[in-house]
């Protein structure tokens, strides 16, 4: 049985860990916060009790994994680390479920022997409380066309090969960019109807391609 660890178990970790336990493989979690379970509600009703325990300690790894499924923010990716040692060796894989364009050469240097793999992640998920979310439409994940990105394919629903794979990921992060101006004025998607406030948007998308 395939042995998948999914470190940082939050929004989008624990949307891909359901997704991961639906296909039938083993499961790790591995996080900051200790928790016995993880409820993933779907909208609409229904929801998937993710069973743990989520691991806090590296030392409690019980060996190298054959998929890593790193759900931490880019910025916590140092911090997690030791988990990544751990977990990886000769044969493991490990996807970045994070934005940017950087992964590979971000994550590289902390998953010794392992095969590192960028991933493009879609899905609308919010966290309703401590180790319980809400996923609000299905998962998709955008990976590069390669050999080892075809095995997770075919383990995992939603997974996507793009032989253009820099082009959904810049095109991600320009949108990541302009989502940014619904936080600043605490509107939703519809704002974006307004041709004022379209230009805006495509004008910083512009900027953030060129920087």
């Amino acid at each position: 049985m395939t042995l998948v660890a999914v470190v940082g178990p939050g929004a989008i970790g624990a949307t891909v860990a359901a997704a991961v336990r639906r296909a039938g493989a083993e499961l790790l979690l591995c996080g900051r916060t200790p928790h016995e379970r993880i409820v993933v509600e779907r909208e609409g009703g229904g929801s998937e009790i993710v069973p743990g325990p989520v691991l806090t300690d590296p030392a409690d790894v019980p060996g190298p994994a054959d998929l890593v499924l790193l759900a931490v923010k880019a910025h916590q990716t140092a911090a997690a680390a030791p988990f990544l040692r751990a977990l990886c060796g000769n044969g493991t894989v490990v996807v970045v479920l994070q934005n940017g364009v950087e992964q590979r050469e971000l994550v590289g240097p902390h998953a010794p022997g392992a095969t590192v793999l960028p991933a493009v992640v879609w899905v609308p998920v919010e966290a309703l409380a401590p180790a319980h979310v809400r996923v609000r439409g299905d998962l998709r994940l955008t990976l590069p066309d390669e050999p080892a990105a075809r095995a997770i394919a075919e383990l995992i629903d939603g997974v996507e090969l793009a032989h253009d794979y820099a082009t959904h990921a810049w095109r991600k992060l320009a949108i990541n960019a302009v989502a940014g101006l619904m936080v600043l004025t605490g509107r939703r998607a519809a704002m974006f109807r307004r041709p004022d406030v379209r230009a805006l948007a495509r004008a910083l998308a512009a900027e953030t391609l060129a920087v």
